[in-house]
């Protein structure tokens, strides 16, 4: 990896999952103004569980969001191991992840969302703030074409198991209460970064947020979309790297993009992923950012970094 400047822009990620895990990693090596924004639609495993009883956000991806962005020296490493330690068996902690149930004791005892995960933070040391998109747990409802007509299907979990056409998609509630810091760290970006991730349960439905559209739509940051290397079983299964931008474009059309970065050893649509990008307004970038079937955060650093471009800081909206 190269040498950069200690100092980079405000830069704010918005996904969930392992793939904001790895923006977040790659982002808190080229930035020291870095904010993870997470959604709060899962409702599977831990996270499902631990919402259903106990009336909370979904904590996993928070966790995952927190930990991605722990130093790298030994006792960050040690730690992070401790947060993401998960359970053996179906009962009682059985499932678990640690983290999760740290996340959801500092609500507890705390009362505030945003304090608890203030207070995991600075105990981890992290190298960036995290945020939920929003204060409370919200369902997502997606109307799906399958072979057997337009379907209704409620639920994260469910969703990324649905094989179909996604035609629509919503929230409930439709309006949940805001994530302030969220906003604000929106609001004072240099560079807006979504993705990779499951598109349809994690990336994208930080749009449906409509303080967090809001805010997107406002801000004079430049927007980068990472697109994922393969589909998904489910939800994105045998997705051609172009269907991503198809499908911001059908279901968001008025949210600009600026870049659309992709690898090269991933793209056999070249042509037509230019094409669905140009009617967001957005360049593709083509190069290296995988070292096989994942993404590699040094290599996706390096690319960032050259979207940033340098200390002078992110180019203008509009010039990829």
């Amino acid at each position: 990896m190269s040498d950069r400047p200690k100092e980079y822009p405000a830069v704010v990620a918005l996904g969930g999952g392992h793939g904001l895990s790895v923006t977040l990693r790659s982002l808190a090596s080229i930035s020291n103004q870095v904010t993870g924004l997470v959604g709060t639609v899962d409702d599977g495993g831990s996270s499902g569980r631990l919402r259903q009883h106990l009336r909370i956000p979904p904590p996993g991806d928070l966790r995952m969001a927190v930990a991605a962005l722990m130093p790298d020296d030994e006792q960050g490493t040690q730690w992070r191991a401790v947060l993401q330690h998960r359970f053996d068996g179906e009962v009682d902690v059985g499932g678990h992840a640690l983290g999760n149930l740290v996340l959801a004791a500092l609500w507890e005892e705390t009362g505030d969302v945003i304090a608890g995960l203030t207070i995991l933070s600075e105990a981890m040391r992290t190298r960036g703030r995290v945020f939920p998109n929003c204060l409370m747990a919200t369902d997502l409802i997606t109307q799906v074409r399958t072979a057997d007509g337009s379907v209704e299907v409620r639920g994260q979990a469910a969703i990324s198991q649905t094989r179909g056409f996604i035609e629509q998609m919503r929230l409930e509630p439709s309006d949940p209460a805001a994530c302030a810091p969220a906003v604000r760290a929106i609001e004072g970006a240099d560079l807006i970064v979504f993705g990779p991730g499951s598109w349809y349960t994690s990336v994208l439905p930080h749009l449906l947020v409509p303080s967090i559209r809001q805010a997107i739509e406002e801000s004079s940051a430049h927007r980068v979309v990472i697109v994922n290397l393969m589909g998904e079983a489910g939800e994105t299964e045998g997705y051609p790297a172009h269907e991503y931008l198809s499908a911001w474009a059908r279901l968001f059309p008025d949210v600009g993009i600026d870049t659309v970065l992709a690898d090269r050893d991933h793209v056999d649509d070249l042509e037509q992923l230019r094409r669905e990008s140009q009617r967001l307004g957005a360049r593709v970038r083509i190069c290296r950012v995988s070292g096989g079937l994942a993404h590699d955060p040094d290599l996706l650093a390096d690319a960032l970094s050259d979207v940033i471009g340098g200390p002078d800081g992110v180019r203008e909206r509009g010039q990829g």
